[in-house]
């Protein structure tokens, strides 16, 4: 099973969208808790579920299960305490039992979407790590 990740700050859409081309992914997974900001420009939710149809042939989900909560992003973006918001983001993952609930069909050659521009401070890196440990054999390809 593969799994990519990608962010959408510091990118063209040009780039973004020959990113998840070339990689061959199958569906976009938006991660995001708040998807339909107008500072989200080509990754607002309405206009990429509409640019990933019509220039890459691929379709488009928004997990809520996968993202954080209001009251866990807003004390991340607060304090900026990284491990205390990866440590609570996993425990949150770990009650909601997403190993469970989300199928694993739809996250085969997906790629989960969140905005930050590198994965390792952003929690579509956490989503996809913590899946990998409880179903194994998960690859993951940071776009």
């Amino acid at each position: 099973m593969r799994v990519f990740t990608i962010g959408f700050t510091k990118s063209s859409a040009e780039g973004f969208f020959t990113r998840l081309q070339k990689a061959g992914a199958k569906r976009l997974v938006d991660v995001r808790l708040r998807n339909v900001s107008q500072l989200a420009g080509f990754a607002k939710r309405d206009d990429l579920r509409y640019f990933l149809k019509a220039i890459c042939a691929i379709d488009y989900a928004h997990r809520l299960e996968l993202a954080p909560t209001d009251v866990l992003l807003d004390a991340y973006k607060r304090n900026g305490q990284w491990s205390t918001y990866a440590r609570r983001f996993l425990e949150l993952m770990a009650s909601r039992r997403i190993e469970e609930t989300v199928p694993r069909a739809a996250l085969d050659q997906a790629c989960l979407l969140c905005s930050e521009h590198e994965p390792h401070h952003c929690h579509r890196r956490l989503v996809a790590e913590y899946l990998d440990k409880k179903w194994g054999n998960v690859e993951i390809v940071h776009l």
